[in-house]
């Protein structure tokens, strides 16, 4: 299937390079420059809710096209399985956005569209993009986007994107016919619509995804075997799954009305959001080692020794009422919003005392299910006071009645900023409760603290450096973790640390530095897993070619990481947990890049991991699971302004 999809790709990008030169044989410059991304335009739903209408060209620069952070929807820096669209967790600590009831399955987060931060468009021309990257050892990443005004005053567009990846760890990694490991394909549908007296915005967007990933459980060493040291890796290497799998589905329908009753001083909004998570883990060949429960993997059999069919399924239904203003000094937000959610579990159980005539013919299974409901009501709001650009103080909070509560405060004075926050919020239901084959747990726990300091400055040096420094402090209370077991456990004491974040980029001429490091002290934070460094570096040249035709960049990409015990992956519940065996060695990745532009296309080609074999044998992103070995890549983003 993964074939058909790369093979209908290129030919579609084949037949669209064809008609863009015949096109140009017929049409002159003046004329194509009529449509550009100068016309094309993009706004957001938050900002014209807090009275910014502000419409923005695309973004049609080079800058990071070929770093793989930027494949996706969320480029913070991210622990995952080794490749491209697989479960994955922030290497960064970062604090709870969503108070109250959560399910708490993010591992393919990254990989999903926003609903809250989906950009809309005012175009003046029909516009599309495609963008697709195809790696040397399978790894491939293809969005299409079409959006076009219906009349001046209403937009629509839809977008569709796909993520894959093959195998590289065990034997099946060798068999092209089973090299499948990953499949994750998504779709967007957005529309704004703006009334012709301008009192009344309405945007809605439905988003879907579907991932399909097959769990290896990372490589098995041998009884003898020293953890990391004589890991050959990749095709060499047993896998301790060879039939688990699994699948999840969201859906997301968005709507929100904003509706002007006193120009910007007064507008009443309503959003309606509606969620669906749906996640099944499978292995229908447990292999014979792991039935003797000794493994992490699988340490009980409650239901089956056979087969594992486990599956949760999570809904929502958010209604948001409010209202907000701003005028030239200040901006105010008061909102209520009701959430309605529930959870279905289920897990395949074997009966027993069947006669083997009814067993023969596999009838012998039935589904047990547990499900649980929850109605929950929250008020908050938020103020901010400014001078144009010069500062700013802010101030948010949200408030679950009886329940969970957020709150913020930030002072801005020029580039310099300090902020307060306290988060109180419960575990998530997956902490909490779990029906499952190997691992069951009913714990309603406390809810936890998290208290965090920051302060810091954005500053542009001149005209040729920018530099951007935080620094933070965080106290954690009751901090509830996965532990050695993967099953959640409350630390006994606060998790304490404190860090700094700092970006410096700085170019002579052609020549371009960009510098981020982040340092992060847990000496009192055992069970909160950051490396304590994480340095990322690139150094590039950049300029016109061939009188202004072409715009290349020319460069060096690297990362690294301290040594540290990174999280270890469990595939059965779909979580990261706290181990102390396998120690994540400091090893840089280095790629080297070129990317170009021309016109109205952008591509780059890219060698990555060239340092592979030069130094560790194996480079591990996550205990067992090693990251990519070195490969060529490439990758075109088309535009097309009518």
């Amino acid at each position: 299937m993964k074939r058909r999809i790369s093979a209908f790709i290129l030919v579609t990008l084949l037949l669209l390079l064809a008609k863009e030169a015949a096109v140009a044989q017929i049409i002159d410059d003046s004329t194509r420059l009529l449509y550009s991304p100068k016309t094309t335009l993009e706004l957001y739903e938050r900002n014209v809710l807090e009275g910014d209408y502000t419409e923005l060209p695309i973004d049609t620069s080079l800058n990071n096209m070929q770093n793989e952070r930027y494949w996706f929807n969320d480029t913070t820096f991210y622990q995952h399985l080794g490749n491209v669209g697989t479960a994955a967790t922030p290497m960064l600590f970062q604090m709870p956005d969503k108070i109250g009831v959560r399910l708490g399955k993010n591992i393919f987060d990254r990989y999903a569209y926003d609903p809250q931060r989906i950009n809309y468009y005012n175009t003046r021309s029909p516009y599309t993009h495609l963008y697709y990257v195809q790696g040397g050892r399978g790894e491939q990443t293809f969005e299409a986007l079409h959006t076009r005004n219906i009349n001046p005053r209403w937009n629509f567009g839809l977008a569709y994107q796909i993520l894959s990846a093959d195998q590289q760890i065990g034997p099946a990694s060798q068999d092209r016919r089973n090299k499948g490991f990953l499949d994750n394909q998504a779709v967007k549908l957005f529309t704004h619509y703006r009334s012709e007296n301008e009192k009344y915005d309405l945007f809605f967007n439905y988003t879907f995804m579907k991932v399909e990933q097959i769990e290896t459980g990372g490589i098995r060493p041998g009884e003898d075997d020293n953890v990391q040291a004589d890991i050959a890796g990749y095709q060499q290497e047993n896998v301790n799954l060879t039939q688990a799998a699994n699948e999840e589905s969201r859906n997301n329908l968005h709507l929100t009305h904003i509706y002007r009753v006193a120009k910007e001083n007064l507008k009443a909004y309503h959003t309606l959001d509606y969620y669906r998570q749906r996640n099944e883990y499978s292995d229908n060949d447990i292999p014979s080692y792991l039935l003797d429960g000794k493994s992490y993997l699988y340490p009980n059999f409650y239901y089956s020794k056979e087969r594992t069919e486990d599956a949760t399924a999570y809904k929502e239904l958010e209604n948001t009422v409010g209202m907000t203003g701003n005028n030239r000094l200040s901006s105010y937000k008061a909102y209520m919003r009701v959430r309605n959610s529930s959870i279905l579990y289920s897990v395949l159980d074997s009966i027993e005392g069947l006669p083997d005539t009814v067993r023969a013919k596999g009838n012998y299974f039935q589904t047990l299910t547990s499900e649980s409901s929850y109605n929950q009501v929250f008020l908050g709001g938020s103020i901010r006071l400014f001078y144009k650009e010069l500062a700013e103080l802010t101030g948010n909070a949200e408030y679950q009645l009886a329940g969970d509560y957020k709150i913020k405060g930030m002072a801005r004075l020029g580039g310099a900023y300090g902020s307060l926050e306290r988060v109180l919020y419960t575990p998530s239901l997956v902490q909490r409760y779990m029906l499952s084959n190997h691992y069951k747990w009913d714990d309603d726990r406390s809810n936890m603290v998290i208290d965090r300091i920051e302060a810091g400055i954005n500053q542009r040096i001149g005209k040729r450096q920018y530099f951007k420094f935080n620094a933070n402090y965080t106290n954690i209370k009751r901090w509830v973790f996965f532990n050695e077991r993967a099953q959640p456990e409350r630390a006994g004491e606060n998790q304490r640390f404190w860090g700094g974040l700092l970006s410096h980029n700085i170019n002579f001429g052609p020549v371009h530095f960009e510098n981020f490091v982040s340092y992060t002290n847990t000496d009192e934070a055992d069970k909160v897993i950051i490396p304590e460094w994480l340095w990322d570096s690139k150094v590039y040249i950049e300029g016109p070619l061939f009188k202004g035709a072409l715009y290349t960049q020319l460069g060096l990409h690297g990362t690294i990481n301290s040594d540290y015990y990174a999280y270890g992956y469990m595939p059965v519940t779909q979580q990261f947990f706290v181990q102390n065996d396998f120690q994540v060695q400091a090893y840089p990745v280095v790629d080297v890049f070129v990317n170009a532009d021309i016109k109205t296309i952008n591509v780059f080609l890219k060698m990555s991991h060239i340092n592979y074999g030069l130094t560790e044998p194996v480079n591990f992103i996550t205990p067992y699971y090693p990251g990519m070995r070195r490969s060529f890549v490439f990758g075109v983003q088309w535009r097309f302004f009518d």
